[in-house]
């Protein structure tokens, strides 16, 4: 059965919006699931020094790239005295990809040393930035325009495979009402991504079961249900925002939404043809 799919970030978050729908009378399930994600990386080595030189035949290196590494080798040398012990915490206030190159490189030339409990330690002068020998990473999938430039740079791919558990709540309704209760006690339980997949998802599938009960009551045969069905595709519903949705469907898609439309009492399919709402 089709529904309505909110991601939640713990087994406990799932279990507790789980209980609230319920309680506000909204069919549910909790849903575990552990699947792979799957990036690929290009990564590009070489000394800074290098790697300017480098920039004007690989334009990805330059602007932005490059001078951010430079802002941030500048921060994090201002205020760190040798033998000076420093947080992670402290050092990335938020993640930083120009930074995380920086502290790897220092790791790698023996300036920095990383102790336990999340911390680093300057354990001697680092060298010159220009002297750095740095490891830089592109989603593959953001390069497609630049994968001929990245020939003059040795780039080595990189795959990173990530076995992991992810929880959902499953919505088990197509009324519009209950649909949006269920999203707004999802808010503060829901990634934000998820929040906002599911809030078209709800509104695209209620429209869709309304418009078929509304046709149901017309055509009384599935066969022609579905053709009065296509004949209307895509339908066309304005969000409150003023936004426009466009739903699209085939006939298989229309055929599982009965089903579905049928296993929450909606209607019913009698003699694999006849409706009855």
């Amino acid at each position: 059965m089709e529904t309505v799919r909110l991601e939640v970030l713990s087994r406990e978050d799932m279990n507790e919006l789980s209980r609230k729908l319920s309680r506000a009378g909204i069919m549910n399930r909790p849903v575990e699931e552990t699947k792979p994600e799957i990036e690929h990386y290009l990564i590009v080595r070489g000394k800074y020094s290098k790697l300017v030189e480098l920039s004007p035949k690989a334009p990805i290196l330059g602007g932005e790239e490059l001078e951010a590494i430079q802002l941030a080798y500048e921060e994090l040398m201002r205020d760190w005295e040798v033998g000076q012990e420093k947080p992670l915490s402290e050092l990335f206030g938020e993640p930083d990809l120009s930074k995380l190159s920086l502290i790897t490189a220092l790791i790698g030339e023996g300036a920095v040393e990383e102790r336990d409990g999340g911390v680093l330690v300057l354990r001697n002068k680092p060298p010159p930035l220009d002297n750095l020998e740095l490891e830089l990473r592109f989603p593959i999938d953001e390069l497609e325009e630049e994968l001929d430039e990245l020939d003059n740079l040795n780039a080595t791919l990189i795959t990173e495979y990530t076995l992991s558990k992810h929880y959902y709540v499953e919505v088990l309704e197509v009324d519009r009402e209950l649909l949006e209760n269920a999203l707004e006690i999802a808010e503060e339980y829901t990634t934000d991504e998820s929040l906002v997949e599911a809030t078209f998802d709800a509104i695209a599938r209620s429209v869709l079961a309304e418009k078929i009960l509304e046709l149901a009551e017309k055509h009384r045969r599935k066969n022609e249900l579905v053709e009065a069905l296509m004949e209307i595709e895509p339908i066309t519903v304005e969000t409150d925002g003023g936004d426009r949705v466009n739903i699209y469907y085939d006939e298989d898609t229309v055929e599982d939404f009965l089903k579905t439309l049928q296993t929450l009492g909606y209607l019913k399919v009698k003699g694999g043809n006849r409706i009855w709402v």
